[in-house]
């Protein structure tokens, strides 16, 4: 072989050698109350996993799932609820046996910080002063979902209908509170947490069915090996400890 295409050939083959063979580039579609704690999983997986590169998708879960059924390119989806989840299932978006629980939440009723309306629990909703209510929309945010089943059991959800400000996603309530737009709200204590100078938690609003978050393998991932240990790392212990710092609880 001549000297050029000896180098050629080397070249070749020190190229091959240097190319990880298992990276993978992860697309995570997730519920918009998991963005700080999974933004942050992301980095702890991509450091134990040499190449690899996670990216995210976040918003209200049912959107996500609408978004995976029309073709989205995902390999992993998580949810707030369990009714999202079982919407994906049923549509057969799922990989088989990857669906795992993996953390859970509480529902918090908050004002603004610098509210000066007297709010002490959810049927001080009804008073006149409280003109504006912020919820996600139960047709496709969880926590939307948690809020109409948590006030019809209280017997407050007629109410209090005409006073609902819907956003698209928990975090868009959390705005609309942070911002002093609407009088209260209704989120996650994981997102109420994160506007401790801007938001005031009233009253931890118990719910029905336990706040808890699914995530599975999409059925048409790219990348299946790859969104199976994205998987497991959010169950182990490392992945774990983040949800914990960021509020969450073990599913």
């Amino acid at each position: 072989m001549s000297r050029p295409r000896l180098k050629l050939a080397c070249a070749a083959v020190l190229s091959l050698a240097l190319t990880p063979v298992w990276a993978a580039d992860l697309m995570v579609s997730a519920a918009a109350s998991l963005s700080n704690a999974f933004k942050e999983i992301g980095s702890a997986y991509e450091k134990q996993h040499a190449g690899d590169k996670v990216q995210f998708n976040f918003a209200a879960s049912d959107p996500l799932v609408q978004q995976i059924a029309k073709g989205a390119p995902v390999d992993v989806f998580a949810s707030a609820d369990q009714e999202a989840m079982d919407k994906a299932e049923g549509l057969k978006l799922l990989a088989a046996a990857s669906r795992r629980n993996f953390a859970s939440n509480t529902l918090v009723l908050i004002r603004p910080g610098d509210s000066k309306v007297a709010l002490g629990g959810v049927r001080d909703l009804a008073q006149a002063a409280v003109q504006r209510i912020a919820i996600g929309n139960p047709a496709s945010v969880p926590a939307g979902r948690y809020t109409q089943h948590a006030m019809e059991q209280a017997g407050l959800w007629n109410g209090i209908s005409n006073k609902l400000i819907y956003g698209t996603s928990v975090r868009q309530c959390l705005d609309y509170v942070a911002r002093g737009e609407v009088d209260a709200g209704f989120v996650y204590a994981t997102d109420a947490a994160l506007f401790k100078d801007r938001v005031q938690v009233v009253a931890t609003v118990p719910t029905e069915t336990p706040v808890t978050y699914p995530i599975a393998v999409i059925a048409g991932s790219a990348q299946p090996q790859a969104a199976r240990q994205f998987v497991e790392f959010v169950q182990s212990a490392s992945g774990q400890a983040i949800l914990l710092r960021y509020g969450f609880g073990r599913p």
